[in-house]
Protein backbone atom coordinates (compact mmCIF):
# COMPACT_ATOMS: atom_id res chain seq x y z
CA UNK A 1 0.00 0.00 0.00
CA UNK A 2 1.27 3.30 -0.96
CA UNK A 3 0.44 5.01 2.11
CA UNK A 4 3.06 2.46 4.49
CA UNK A 5 5.40 3.29 1.67
CA UNK A 6 4.98 7.12 2.24
CA UNK A 7 5.56 6.60 5.85
CA UNK A 8 8.69 4.51 5.73
CA UNK A 9 10.29 6.46 3.76
CA UNK A 10 9.85 9.71 5.90
CA UNK A 11 11.19 7.27 8.39
CA UNK A 12 13.83 5.49 6.73
CA UNK A 13 16.66 8.58 6.47
CA UNK A 14 16.66 8.39 10.72
CA UNK A 15 16.45 4.44 11.14
CA UNK A 16 20.11 4.00 10.04
CA UNK A 17 23.03 3.90 12.49
CA UNK A 18 23.82 3.56 16.11
CA UNK A 19 20.60 3.60 18.41
CA UNK A 20 20.37 5.17 21.64
CA UNK A 21 18.51 2.25 24.44
CA UNK A 22 15.03 2.72 24.14
CA UNK A 23 13.44 5.57 27.34
CA UNK A 24 11.54 4.48 29.46
CA UNK A 25 8.29 6.14 27.92
CA UNK A 26 9.22 4.30 24.72
CA UNK A 27 9.47 0.99 26.56
CA UNK A 28 6.25 1.95 29.04
CA UNK A 29 4.05 3.19 25.26
CA UNK A 30 5.10 -0.05 23.71
CA UNK A 31 4.04 -2.26 26.61
CA UNK A 32 1.06 -0.80 27.20
CA UNK A 33 -0.11 -0.96 23.57
CA UNK A 34 0.87 -4.62 23.11
CA UNK A 35 -1.05 -5.36 26.15
CA UNK A 36 -4.34 -3.42 25.15
CA UNK A 37 -3.45 -5.16 21.73
CA UNK A 38 -4.00 -8.76 23.37
CA UNK A 39 -7.07 -7.19 25.63
CA UNK A 40 -8.76 -6.06 22.37
CA UNK A 41 -8.47 -9.04 20.46
CA UNK A 42 -10.02 -11.34 23.47
CA UNK A 43 -13.67 -9.01 23.12
CA UNK A 44 -12.87 -9.80 19.46
CA UNK A 45 -12.35 -13.39 19.70
CA UNK A 46 -15.86 -13.36 21.93
CA UNK A 47 -17.61 -11.14 19.40
CA UNK A 48 -16.64 -13.70 16.76
CA UNK A 49 -18.31 -16.12 19.32
CA UNK A 50 -21.25 -14.32 19.63
CA UNK A 51 -22.06 -12.24 16.77
CA UNK A 52 -25.51 -12.78 15.00
CA UNK A 53 -24.69 -10.91 11.92
CA UNK A 54 -22.30 -12.38 9.44
CA UNK A 55 -20.95 -9.16 8.27
CA UNK A 56 -20.17 -8.13 12.18
CA UNK A 57 -18.18 -11.66 12.30
CA UNK A 58 -16.38 -11.05 8.90
CA UNK A 59 -15.40 -7.29 10.06
CA UNK A 60 -14.24 -8.94 13.44
CA UNK A 61 -12.49 -11.64 12.21
CA UNK A 62 -10.48 -9.09 9.07
CA UNK A 63 -9.97 -6.64 12.37
CA UNK A 64 -8.33 -9.46 14.80
CA UNK A 65 -6.31 -11.01 11.34
CA UNK A 66 -4.96 -8.07 9.51
CA UNK A 67 -4.78 -5.36 12.42
CA UNK A 68 -4.30 -6.64 15.33
CA UNK A 69 -2.17 -9.71 14.98
CA UNK A 70 0.16 -8.58 12.71
CA UNK A 71 0.40 -5.77 15.37
CA UNK A 72 1.16 -7.48 18.64
CA UNK A 73 3.30 -10.09 16.41
CA UNK A 74 5.23 -7.16 15.65
CA UNK A 75 5.59 -5.43 18.72
CA UNK A 76 6.50 -8.78 20.91
CA UNK A 77 9.32 -9.39 18.51
CA UNK A 78 10.26 -5.52 19.05
CA UNK A 79 10.34 -5.79 22.77
CA UNK A 80 12.33 -9.14 22.79
CA UNK A 81 14.82 -7.98 20.36
CA UNK A 82 15.44 -4.99 23.12
CA UNK A 83 15.20 -7.57 26.13
CA UNK A 84 12.16 -5.88 27.40
CA UNK A 85 10.07 -8.17 29.37
CA UNK A 86 6.48 -9.23 27.60
CA UNK A 87 3.05 -8.62 29.72
CA UNK A 88 0.82 -11.52 31.01
CA UNK A 89 -2.20 -11.93 28.53
CA UNK A 90 -4.80 -14.43 28.94
CA UNK A 91 -5.19 -17.12 26.33
CA UNK A 92 -6.94 -16.90 23.74
CA UNK A 93 -10.53 -17.57 23.43
CA UNK A 94 -11.87 -20.76 21.28
CA UNK A 95 -13.07 -20.06 18.58
CA UNK A 96 -16.83 -21.95 17.85
CA UNK A 97 -20.48 -21.25 17.47
CA UNK A 98 -21.72 -20.15 20.80
CA UNK A 99 -24.66 -18.12 19.94
CA UNK A 100 -27.31 -19.89 21.85
CA UNK A 101 -25.80 -17.65 25.45
CA UNK A 102 -28.78 -15.74 26.14
CA UNK A 103 -29.73 -12.59 25.21
CA UNK A 104 -28.77 -10.13 28.49
CA UNK A 105 -25.82 -12.76 29.11
CA UNK A 106 -23.71 -11.47 26.17
CA UNK A 107 -23.13 -8.00 24.36
CA UNK A 108 -25.40 -8.06 21.16
CA UNK A 109 -24.39 -7.21 17.38
CA UNK A 110 -25.19 -3.15 18.16
CA UNK A 111 -22.50 -3.06 21.11
CA UNK A 112 -20.16 -5.07 20.21
CA UNK A 113 -19.93 -3.14 16.81
CA UNK A 114 -19.79 0.23 18.73
CA UNK A 115 -17.17 -1.26 21.28
CA UNK A 116 -14.55 -2.42 18.25
CA UNK A 117 -15.07 0.91 17.17
CA UNK A 118 -14.18 2.54 20.33
CA UNK A 119 -11.20 -0.13 21.07
CA UNK A 120 -9.85 1.10 17.42
CA UNK A 121 -10.19 4.85 18.86
CA UNK A 122 -8.71 4.80 21.84
CA UNK A 123 -6.11 2.69 19.92
CA UNK A 124 -5.12 5.58 17.34
CA UNK A 125 -5.00 8.03 20.35
CA UNK A 126 -2.84 5.83 22.28
CA UNK A 127 -0.69 5.56 19.25
CA UNK A 128 -0.55 8.82 18.63
CA UNK A 129 0.84 9.35 22.38
CA UNK A 130 3.11 7.51 21.46
CA UNK A 131 4.76 8.21 18.20
CA UNK A 132 4.88 11.87 20.11
CA UNK A 133 6.91 10.89 22.93
CA UNK A 134 9.18 8.73 20.84
CA UNK A 135 12.58 9.37 20.64
CA UNK A 136 13.91 6.92 18.14
CA UNK A 137 12.85 6.80 14.72
CA UNK A 138 12.20 3.13 14.88
CA UNK A 139 9.26 3.14 17.35
CA UNK A 140 7.87 6.49 15.74
CA UNK A 141 7.67 4.06 12.75
CA UNK A 142 5.91 1.17 14.73
CA UNK A 143 2.98 3.93 15.63
CA UNK A 144 2.72 5.46 12.75
CA UNK A 145 1.88 2.20 11.44
CA UNK A 146 -0.53 1.38 14.22
CA UNK A 147 -2.22 4.79 13.42
CA UNK A 148 -2.98 4.19 9.57
CA UNK A 149 -4.06 0.05 10.16
CA UNK A 150 -5.93 1.20 12.73
CA UNK A 151 -7.86 4.25 10.98
CA UNK A 152 -8.62 2.47 7.66
CA UNK A 153 -10.32 -0.33 10.09
CA UNK A 154 -12.30 2.18 12.19
CA UNK A 155 -13.58 3.82 8.56
CA UNK A 156 -14.89 0.29 7.91
CA UNK A 157 -16.53 0.06 11.35
CA UNK A 158 -17.74 3.47 11.08
CA UNK A 159 -19.78 2.68 8.20
CA UNK A 160 -21.06 -0.52 9.24
CA UNK A 161 -22.45 1.35 12.34
CA UNK A 162 -23.67 3.84 9.57
CA UNK A 163 -25.60 1.34 7.68
CA UNK A 164 -26.96 -0.35 10.73
CA UNK A 165 -27.94 2.89 12.25
CA UNK A 166 -25.86 2.34 15.24
CA UNK A 167 -22.94 5.05 14.82
CA UNK A 168 -23.64 7.34 18.12
CA UNK A 169 -23.27 11.31 17.56
CA UNK A 170 -23.23 13.51 19.86
CA UNK A 171 -26.12 16.21 20.07
CA UNK A 172 -25.49 18.99 17.50
CA UNK A 173 -24.27 22.29 18.46
CA UNK A 174 -25.96 25.18 17.33
CA UNK A 175 -24.72 28.64 18.97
Amino acid sequence: MKLFEMIHDAFEPFMDGEKRPLNVMEVSNLWFFLLGTEISMRSEEIGINTALDPELRRILKEVRESVHIPIRDELIEFLKKEGVPLPKTTTEKPLGDFKDIPEGAKLNDEELANLMSYNLAMGVTTASKGLTESIRADVGFIFSKIIMKKTMAGLTVKQYLDQNEWLRVPPYYHA
